[in-house]
């Protein structure tokens, strides 16, 4: 007997295409609409460009898993719609091919994607996101070479004031250079220089600023005067202030994988608050991966209009409805990590519920003779659509026709 006919291999080229498009559509949106922010806050914090790129890649994961249940539906859907406005939707029910037979290859690809979002959620995307906050936290603490700023006072340690004209070769060349330091014993140097270079020392904790063309001015206590040298050369060093580590992995608790979630949740001695919203997370991830098997059901049950429709409402209620579900799972998860409701309530509750209404949309449409889940709603579409262009017309129409 074969398994995969022309008729899997035709589904499995109508869906692959939509499938794709919308998964690197949706992963492109969330990825750039969170480039211009990372832009502006590494911006701030006069770090290097590059880090932008390295933020960017730990967020992968975290959007690769919101986008693929989309893409996962709105392939699927698109299949299943050109099916049924072409009419092939009721030649392959005719020859016997009925829905369920047709959703083989959809649910391979289910199958498929369901295991690489269960990857990604219970290990990938923890680790990325402990990396992202690792990045945020060396930006801020300036241990990723923070450049300097042109044009303005940097405090250099609590000691030390920098100010130059010009910064070039990553913030390592320097020129129009004002410096001003003050030792503790009340030792004070003023130094002004056309150039100046950043160069390395043995020490880890000491880098040396290398003055060319300038003059020093050096005062304290016991002079009667300042005293005022002019030099062609002359070597600053300059002490970095010590940079704190970063904490370890776990943290917080969206930082652990799957397997530690469930044992920081089950873990009577770890602390209430972790332990509660390990709980809550360990739910969550497991409710968004449980409904990716709805969603082949529920783009068969969107896809197909009423006859003689060509509306494209299927569309739009389905983002709409999965949008809601994984707003309504957020909510749940914030709950159930207050303590305020268990999870299995909060987050499955609202699945069951979702469940039984994409079961009942599936069947009306595959086995209700005439069954159309969404005909009401298509009829109140089309009348409301009817309405507006209407309203428009008759706003355009010239004045005495």
């Amino acid at each position: 007997m074969q398994i995969f006919t022309a008729t899997d291999r035709y589904m499995f080229r109508l869906i692959i295409v939509p499938l794709v498009a919308t998964l690197v559509i949706a992963a492109m949106l969330l990825v750039l609409d969170k480039m211009l922010r990372l832009f502006d806050f590494v911006a701030r914090e006069g770090g290097p460009v590059n880090v932008v790129w390295q933020m960017l890649a730990n967020l992968v994961p975290e959007y690769l898993s919101l986008a693929i249940p989309v893409g996962l539906m709105l392939g699927i859907l698109f299949a299943f719609r050109k099916l049924a406005l072409s009419s092939e939707l009721d030649v392959f029910r005719a020859v016997g091919i009925g829905y369920r037979r047709l959703l083989l290859v959809p649910y391979i690809f289910t199958v498929g994607f369901v295991l690489l979002n269960l990857l990604i959620v219970s290990y990938f995307q923890p680790i990325a996101r402990y990396s992202y906050e690792n990045l945020q936290f060396e930006l801020r603490s300036g241990a990723l070479g923070a450049s300097i700023n042109v044009g303005e006072f940097n405090n250099l340690g609590s000691n030390m004031t920098l100010r130059v004209e010009e910064s070039t070769n990553d913030g390592r060349d320097l020129s129009g250079i004002f410096v001003r330091t003050t030792s503790p014993q009340g030792r004070q140097l003023s130094v002004s220089a056309e150039q100046g270079t950043f160069m390395a020392t043995d020490e880890q904790d000491t880098i040396l600023l290398r003055l060319t063309n300038g003059r020093l001015i050096h005062n304290q206590a016991d002079f009667e005067s300042p005293r005022v040298l002019s030099f062609e050369s002359h070597d600053l060093p300059i002490d970095l202030p010590r940079i704190e580590q970063f904490r370890g992995r776990g943290g917080e608790h969206r930082e652990l994988t799957l397997f530690e979630l469930a044992r920081v949740g089950s873990d009577s001695t770890a602390p209430t608050e972790l332990r509660l919203a390990s709980r809550a997370n360990f739910h969550y991830r497991m409710a968004e991966i449980a409904m990716m098997f709805l969603l082949p059901l529920l783009a068969v049950a969107l896809a197909v209009p009423p006859k003689r429709s060509t509306s494209a409402l299927g569309v739009f209620l389905s983002v709409v409805m999965i949008t809601t579900y994984h707003k309504i799972c957020q909510y749940g998860e914030d709950l159930a990590a207050l303590g305020r409701v268990d999870p299995l309530i909060s987050l499955w509750v609202p699945f069951a519920l979702f469940a039984a209404l994409i079961v009942w949309m599936y069947y009306h449409i595959a086995y209700v003779p005439g069954g159309q889940p969404i005909g009401a709603l298509e009829k109140g579409f089309s009348k409301m659509a009817g309405f507006v262009r209407r309203l428009f017309l008759r706003r355009r129409r010239p004045v005495g026709s």
